[in-house]
């Protein structure tokens, strides 16, 4: 995302209705991957991983499960996975994916998105050479979370899995690898017993530019409707 735009998102949640906005959205992802691949979190990885995801956000149990029962509905929509790509305020770049029932909203809203922040979409593929696509696993590491995780110990054992990098501070490990070796090093991490706060695939810029803070608050608004529209699961940008 940009660590820039990160710090006023954390700001912002305490007084945004950040569940009422995120639950939504996890229950969407659990939905879809309960559809797609059958409602067995045990055999169906796509699933674990959502759930996974959906329990670090301090879901519900009783949510998870009815998202899991949806799948299972005759009425049950049939979502679209759609990536947008734009340039924001500043020339900043942005990718948007989306999960939709109905195309042309989703056209409609995120090119309105764009145009309002004094941006526009660009073609599909303009931006895909200058963004990383990575599986992103981020751990946390306390005296109730993977006590004694041996860090040296584990990069040597996940590097036949896919491991490019991990990132380390006082009590959160960050493991990144390419978004094609996403389910090696899931099922890798499972079988060690490590409990992973959040499993995502991630595009990051390979060439992140330096902005202002004032340029980053203009850019804010975009991202704040991005974030608030039903059918954006994940934004990234170019921000460093």
């Amino acid at each position: 995302m940009g660590r820039a735009f990160e710090y006023r998102r954390a700001a912002k949640e305490k007084r945004w209705g950040h569940m009422s906005r995120v639950f939504p959205k996890l229950a969407k992802a659990i939905t879809i991957a309960a559809k797609d691949g059958g409602p067995d979190p045990e055999t169906n990885a796509k699933l674990r991983t959502a759930i996974q995801n959906a329990k670090a956000q301090n879901m519900p149990k009783d949510n998870i499960s009815a998202a899991i029962k949806r799948a299972d509905g005759k009425d049950v929509a049939d979502f679209a996975e759609v990536i947008f790509e734009g340039k924001g305020p500043h020339g900043v770049l942005v990718f948007v994916e989306c999960a939709t029932d109905n195309n042309n909203r989703s056209v409609a809203n995120i090119k309105s998105y764009f145009s309002k922040s004094g941006g526009s979409l660009v073609p599909t593929g303009s931006l895909e050479f200058m963004f990383d696509r990575k599986a992103v696993f981020e751990i946390e590491v306390n005296e109730e979370l993977n006590t004694g995780l041996d860090i040296e110990e584990l990069e040597f054992e996940l590097i036949d899995a896919g491991l490019e990098e991990i990132d380390q501070d006082e009590e959160t490990v960050v493991i990144f690898g390419d978004y094609t070796n996403f389910g090696n090093l899931s099922e890798a991490l499972e079988a060690k017993g490590i409990e992973v706060k959040s499993a995502t695939l991630k595009r990051i810029s390979n060439n992140p530019q330096e902005f202002t803070d004032d340029q980053v608050d203009e850019m804010a608004k975009l991202f704040d409707k991005l974030d608030e529209d039903d059918d954006v699961q994940a934004f990234f940008n170019n921000i460093a």
